[in-house]
């Protein structure tokens, strides 16, 4: 045995971890394996470090992710060798689509252990490809190599993670055996380092000014437009929705806000139910807007997505914090890359000094219909649960002091289109970077450690099923878990494929007919299960009360909950005509 591999091991994963906390990055999610000893030995002896340790893989990635999207600083990954790093590829393709950071560190065999055949070795430096920012794969622990390169290759990892476009990045670590020295001895590292409590290698960014001449050329093609509409899509926080809403009000436009642009709930001015009024065809048609200017990641109404390839508006501006094409229809007149902050408050005060040509009718066209249709979905709700009325209800009632994450498929939609403004202004996450249902309740047990307050989660049963395990998680972090359970996919049942009856159950509705219930008794977690509307806003009030996590599950019927949902667009779309 070489004497002087585990000492290395031991002080390579010293410099990481402790390296990685002077970086900011102070929460580390980990699934137990062999082959990371080394880097798990180092956080456990690190007083600064906070950890989530659950067994599986992709629950860990989904956690971190979770978690940076409630701060906005990448968290740590760290897994063992071989198929374990597979499973945290949905996580990565998630946080890399939607500008998520965080830093993989994937224990790995050493090189002369590759394409050898031998156990849990695989190919992992490019196992996530163009998926993260940047990756590295660092050679095996050795004394005769200078630490400083170990801290300057971590200062560079959490730099690239945090840096725009913001994602992911991959740190591939080899360790030989014995992982670990028998005596502990000294760790030492560069003096002026050890000195320190910062980081080896500063890095500093600075943020270049908006390019006032690309302002005023984007404002003499804004100015004049007297019925444009603004699009706040995915933001990253409430600041930079109220930014957005500011800029609405300056050009007299009116403001279509996604769930996930922060100023979906508890914002009363903008049209906050354009995608029920967009059912209409005749409101459609007598609204296309002349210009279009989007603001942030992507929208979820695919009726906003239709009704605007249709008008094919000139111009049609997209502006993000990435270098990143956003135009599925081939659209776009002008992609504008600039901090968001910045960018509206340049705008802004274009505005104050030119004033914007915008038809005020327009705009209170807009607001007035989307008034109508709220007061409207407050009377179309019976006395059983159904999915639109729980979106209603929970954005309406959800305390201040919650965070919400959402499941894609049928309930961000459902909150998308029925969520009321008038419920508090809490923050709301959803992995709608790829859209995929698999990891939330994972994602939500990340976001509640990072947000450090209550987290209520809508999701559905399929999507909870896909990540059942991850509800062990929610044992020491207080989540109101409401699962819509209409057995099956419901979202299939809204597509056309829903009409062939000889084959659409077992391919796409794929009911499962399960209950909760036992999940929630073996992982410790409070449950309820209200069959009246009455039920339920008892049983989710008294949740919230009592501050540790439950699950609630509400049953719905999946014929019944695709009527509902053509009726009340029906219903919503003749008293806007009427009126």
């Amino acid at each position: 045995m070489n004497r002087d591999t585990p000492r290395a091991n031991r002080l390579w994963a010293h410099l990481i971890v402790e390296e990685l906390l002077r970086c900011g990055v102070d929460f580390f999610c980990v699934a137990p394996g062999s082959r990371s000893t080394p880097l798990v030995a180092a956080l456990a002896e690190n007083e600064k470090a906070n950890s989530l340790i659950h067994f599986d893989e992709r629950g860990t990635a989904f956690a971190a992710l979770g978690h940076a999207r409630a701060t906005g600083r990448p968290a740590a990954w760290i897994t063992t060798s071989g198929t374990a790093v597979a499973n945290g590829l949905p996580a990565v393709v998630e946080a890399a689509t939607d500008g998520v950071p965080m830093i993989l560190l994937t224990a790995d065999r050493p090189p002369e252990l590759r394409q050898t055949g031998a156990n849990q070795t695989i190919d992992q430096p490019d196992i996530f490809g163009d998926y993260v920012r940047w990756r590295f794969d660092l050679p095996a622990p050795d004394p005769t190599v200078d630490p400083a390169m170990v801290l300057t290759t971590v200062d560079q990892a959490a730099y690239r993670a945090r840096r725009t476009p913001q994602g992911p990045v991959h740190l591939n670590l080899m360790f030989r055996e014995p992982f670990l020295p028998d005596d502990e001895g000294a760790l030492p590292g560069p003096s002026s380092w050890i000195e320190s409590s910062k980081p080896y290698t500063r890095y500093a960014a600075t943020k270049p000014a908006v390019d006032r001449a690309e302002i005023d050329h984007l404002w003499r093609a804004l100015r004049p437009v007297r019925r444009g509409l603004v699009v706040a899509g995915r933001l990253a926080s409430r600041k930079q929705g109220e930014a957005v809403l500011r800029l609405a009000d300056a050009l007299g436009w009116p403001l279509l806000p996604d769930a996930g642009s922060q100023i979906r709930l508890g914002a009363k001015s903008p049209v906050a139910y354009y995608d029920a009024l967009l059912a209409s065809d005749t409101f459609a048609e007598a609204h296309a807007p002349e210009a279009v200017i989007h603001i942030g990641g992507r929208a979820l109404s695919e009726r906003l997505e239709q009704f605007l390839a249709r008008s094919r508006p000139v111009p049609y501006v997209v502006a993000r914090e990435n270098p990143f094409r956003l135009d599925p229809h081939h659209l776009v007149t002008h992609s504008v890359e600039a901090d968001i902050l910045d960018l509206c408050a340049a705008l802004v005060l274009a505005a104050t000094e030119d004033p914007p040509e915008a038809d005020a009718s327009w705009t209170a066209g807009w607001q007035e219909a989307s008034e109508r249709a709220g007061r409207y979905l407050d009377k179309l709700f019976s006395e059983e649960p159904n999915e639109p009325f729980v979106a209603r209800y929970v954005s309406r009632n959800i305390p201040a002091d919650h965070g919400i994450v959402v499941a894609s498929s049928m309930p961000v939609r459902d909150l998308d289109t029925y969520a009321a403004t008038d419920g508090a202004p809490v923050p709301v996450a959803a992995n709608r970077g790829a859209s995929g249902i698999d990891g939330t309740v994972a994602t939500a047990a990340g976001f509640a450690r990072g947000f450090g307050r209550p987290v209520t989660l809508l999701i559905g049963d399929l999507a909870l099923l896909h990540d059942l395990n991850s509800l062990a998680m929610l044992r020491d972090v207080p989540v109101i878990a409401v699962v819509l359970n209409n057995d099956g996919g419901g979202i299939f049942s809204f597509l056309p494929v829903a009409g062939r009856e000889e084959f659409f159950e077992p391919y796409f509705g794929t009911p499962q007919g399960v209950g909760f219930e036992p999940a929630a008794e073996m992982f410790g977690l409070g449950y309820e299960r209200p069959s009246t509307t009455g039920e339920f806003v008892e049983a989710y009030g008294s949740a919230c009360d009592r501050g540790s996590s439950t699950l609630i599950e509400v049953k719905t019927d999946r014929k019944e909950n695709v009527a509902l949902h053509r009726r009340i667009l029906e219903e919503v779309a003749a008293r806007i005509e009427k009126e």
